[in-house]
């Protein structure tokens, strides 16, 4: 072995790499990435679950539990309820992950030694659930006179997922999953693998337009996005006995939405790489955030405030609350629209930065 050849193939190895910038990034910006992610916006310790208390008692006891509730740091308030129907309703929109319902003899039940307040927790994610549980060991101030005839004064009934089974909560979030890996990177690679065949002269000389071009790229992979939803959707429920609690019209409409956003972002990227390599490349600073991020994963309520606004910048992120809100709690998707609404600006945004971002020439 010459030493001085091999010095000179590994000299023109490292110049390659300090010109080519994407795989550079990806060298520094993937460990980095997963450091601040895992360290800092991964959190398994719930906080500041959003809750609603519906006090029906509104006594000074009933009042001092609920501060001791919430001085317990899992949960804080975000809505206000008059009845523990309001407080269903409110789980059902997806508005609180928490209700706590305190009945309007809830001095005669401590007295009792009954339950005196309930927990409802929305069980579509198991974290979230286990979380709230640990509010029914939260002590009460008890009378004197207490006889501990029930084990704990709080009880907590868990809605959506009861019998807490992992698929129920992990399938609903792998449409979404599924959907982002492969609708990104198949439009990422679009543009450039036209260049790289030598088509995109064919295309320039042709009287098509940068939308028609874009739009035309997109409408395949849509379709073929729909079959991977009802595929997932179909093994979901005959293998695991996932329950679409919603309209089936209305999970469809959400997946038609995730998928444009994704498809959109995989356009832009495409006008930016230079390679169907650089574009697979340029994926990866998107599945990461994406799968950590969105509460497929981790639970969105133990992210600092900087990771979740990160985290409304992802499609995946509104369409895990799409999808598990009309699957699990059966949410029709007009309740959801502040999601919609998200995934369709995204669409836009997207859409229009590719449109003229790509130029009809080889350069």
């Amino acid at each position: 072995m010459n030493l001085r050849r091999l010095w000179a193939i590994m000299l023109k190895e490292l110049r390659q790499l300090r010109r080519d910038r994407i795989t550079l990034a990806m060298i520094m910006g993937i460990p980095i990435l997963q450091l601040i992610l895992f360290g800092y916006a991964i959190n398994l310790n719930l906080r500041n679950l959003p809750a609603a208390v519906a006090d029906q008692a509104q006594t000074a006891g009933s009042r001092a539990a609920i501060q001791d509730l919430l001085a317990s740091g899992v949960i804080a308030p975000h809505a206000t309820a008059q009845s523990p129907q309001q407080l269903v309703e409110l789980l059902r929109e997806g508005r609180i992950t928490v209700g706590i319902a305190v009945p309007p003899d809830f001095e005669r039940r401590k007295l009792d030694g009954r339950e005196a307040i309930q927990v409802m927790v929305d069980g579509s994610d198991n974290v979230v659930q286990s979380a709230a549980a640990q509010l029914a060991q939260y002590p009460l101030n008890q009378p004197d006179n207490f006889h501990a005839r029930a084990e704990t004064p709080i009880s907590v009934v868990s809605f959506y997922n009861p019998e807490r089974r992992s698929p129920v909560n992990i399938v609903p979030g792998l449409v979404g999953v599924i959907l982002t890996m492969t609708m990104v990177l198949f439009t990422a690679v679009a543009i450039v693998r036209e260049t790289e065949r030598g088509n995109m002269e064919l295309l320039i000389t042709t009287p098509v337009s940068r939308t028609e071009l874009m739009i035309g790229k997109v409408l395949p992979y849509a379709a073929i996005g729909l079959v991977q939803t009802s595929v997932v959707l179909l093994l979901g429920v005959w293998l695991f006995r996932v329950p679409i609690r919603g309209s089936l019209w209305d999970v469809y409409m959400a997946a038609s939405l995730l998928i444009l956003a994704n498809l959109s972002l995989g356009l832009l990227i495409s006008t930016r790489a230079k390679s169907q390599f650089q574009a697979m490349q340029m994926t990866f600073f998107v599945f990461l955030p994406s799968i950590l991020l969105s509460g497929f994963m981790f639970p969105y309520a133990g992210m600092p405030p900087l990771a979740q606004w990160i985290a409304e910048l992802l499609p995946l992120t509104h369409f895990m609350r799409l999808i598990r809100g009309i699957m699990l709690r059966g949410a029709p998707l007009g309740d959801l629209w502040p999601d919609s609404l998200a995934l369709a600006v995204f669409i836009a945004v997207m859409l229009t930065l590719a449109i003229r971002l790509f130029h009809k020439r080889l350069d």
